[in-house]
């Protein structure tokens, strides 16, 4: 495995840790299998391409979501309808590559605008 595909399966883990999303919301929000992850986890097989982009993005939606929300609720969070998303899951947005959309409703949680 290389360096960079070692870093990324760190993110994984960095996603399970922090933001305590299991093998199946990791799966879900990277738009993969399960089996997927967690070959990931195991460090059988490395997230490259468009997958590896996802996890980044991921990843950066939960850091900051970390900072406006107790870490345990962000599998929550990202799970359901937020009416500021127009009723969609984060999770979701993010598995299209919208993460953006995401992005930019933490930045107003941030700063206190949708507090």
């Amino acid at each position: 495995m290389t360096a960079t595909a070692s870093a990324f399966a760190d993110e994984v883990h960095h996603l399970r840790e922090l933001g305590h999303l299991n093998e199946s919301q990791i799966s879900r929000a990277i738009g993969v299998n399960r089996s997927t992850v967690g070959a990931w986890l195991r460090r059988q097989r490395a997230p490259s391409g468009i997958r590896a982009e996802r996890i980044a993005e991921l990843s950066a939606i939960v850091s900051r979501a970390s900072g406006v929300m107790r870490p345990e609720y962000i599998p929550v969070w990202l799970s359901k309808p937020v009416p500021a998303l127009g009723f969609e899951k984060p999770m979701d947005l993010v598995a299209r590559g919208e993460y953006r959309r995401v992005a930019e409703l933490l930045g107003e949680l941030e700063t206190g605008v949708h507090s």
